[in-house]
């Protein structure tokens, strides 16, 4: 038997479950797929600074209430840098709004709640998907679910299932160009249960290499240093890693509490950007299409400024037969994504020890950094980028 709805969205990330929210608020019919367990999707670590755009869209959405209530308000951001520190407040040198502390765990849930709560389809555990006919006006999905085969005929796909997904990569190579930077090094990461009084985050960078102070919650932090890209978890008990988040972001008069870590792992760092994020009756979002380096913060908000895009459009497409928003929607989305890549790499190079360098790049590094925290026109295009283009 062959099922039908008006949209299939393939991942229940929050790319999927934010497409598939706009998309029910307009009254159009979606089914969401989803490999993983919703435990798996509900307890995964990710990102946590949300931009004012990604704010407000949560909260007309529907979604934001808890964010709203539980969510910490960030200003600015302290750039630390061989025995000195400077403060950038974002906000005010944007003019914008403050931006979010909320980690997307939180998101995501708030999303799948909302979802299972009006109703609408949402299988967990839906394996061997495929994508078919795209280039018909009724693509095809197969998948099986419940020891069962389905078929899912529909008029869009929405390809919200990440780098390693099955969407992209049934795009013909001949039909999509990529680009992509891998870089010498990763992130070691921890979440540790410590109160933290203060609201903004301390990226720092020595000779040792790079740390970020962030949190996700007034109770939790998330820590990170510079390591190898090929580095061993294994190598790094609790008290090398405390050892070396003290030396990476000391400061005379400011010390880092410890408290139990709950998590950790390493992260490597990529730039990758596939286009254009369309094939026929394919539309591709968020980590399917795009990937940042986590530096910049752009990762989440990239997929919600993505399908906030592609609601739109489609609700033109399939409401009113106009296909004007859904024919430029790759065009549009990658300004916004190729300015997220600069921002991106240009603090991934400017706050990491490129094991490759001289000393000749990194005086050029500490100047760099120097002219950032001086310079009044250097400050605001920082905090422009950080805080986001508008939605």
């Amino acid at each position: 038997m062959v099922q039908t709805t008006q949209v299939a969205i393939i991942g229940a990330g929050p790319a999927g479950l934010m497409l598939g929210r706009l998309l029910e608020l307009q009254g159009i019919d979606s089914v969401i797929l989803e490999s993983r367990s919703r435990e798996y999707c509900e307890a995964r670590i990710r990102a946590g600074i949300l931009e004012p755009g990604t704010r407000r869209t949560l909260i007309e959405a529907g979604v934001g209430e808890r964010m709203a209530r539980e969510g910490i308000l960030h200003g600015g951001v302290h750039l630390r840098f061989y025995g000195e520190d400077h403060y950038i407040p974002v906000d005010e040198l944007a003019g914008t709004e403050p931006l979010t502390i909320y980690g997307q765990t939180e998101v995501v849930k708030d999303l799948i709640n909302a979802r299972i709560a009006g109703g609408a389809p949402l299988l967990f555990e839906a394996e061997d998907v495929t994508v078919h006919e795209l280039s018909s006006d009724a693509p095809l999905v197969r998948y099986s679910h419940g020891g069962q085969e389905h078929q899912l005929r529909c008029r869009v796909i929405a390809g919200c299932d990440g780098f390693h997904g099955v969407c992209r990569q049934s795009i013909p190579s001949e039909a999509q160009q990529t680009w992509q930077r891998e870089y010498p090094f990763a992130w070691l990461g921890i979440m540790a249960e410590i109160f933290t009084p203060e609201d903004e985050l301390i990226y720092a960078i020595n000779e040792r290499g790079f740390a970020l102070r962030s949190m996700r919650s007034r109770q939790l932090s998330r820590l990170y240093i510079q390591v190898e890209p090929d580095e061993d978890i294994a190598n790094w008990p609790d008290v090398r890693i405390w050892e070396e988040l003290h030396a990476r972001l000391a400061t005379p008069g400011w010390s880092l509490p410890e408290g139990p870590v709950i998590e950790k792992g390493i992260t490597p760092m990529r730039s990758f950007v596939a286009a254009p994020m369309r094939h026929g009756s394919l539309f591709l979002a968020g980590d399917a299409a795009h990937i940042v380096p986590p530096t910049g913060a752009k990762g989440l908000n990239l997929a919600i400024s993505d399908v906030s895009t592609l609601a739109r459009a489609l609700c033109a497409l399939l409401k009113d037969g106009d296909a004007t928003l859904s024919d430029s929607y790759s065009h549009d989305c990658l300004r916004r994504v190729w300015r997220a890549q600069h921002f991106s790499w240009w603090m991934t190079q400017m706050l990491h020890r490129d094991p490759n360098d001289d000393a000749y790049g990194r005086e050029l590094q500490r100047s760099q950094l120097q002219y950032v925290c001086s310079s009044p026109a250097a400050r605001r295009s920082l905090a422009e980028n950080y805080v986001g283009l508008e939605l």
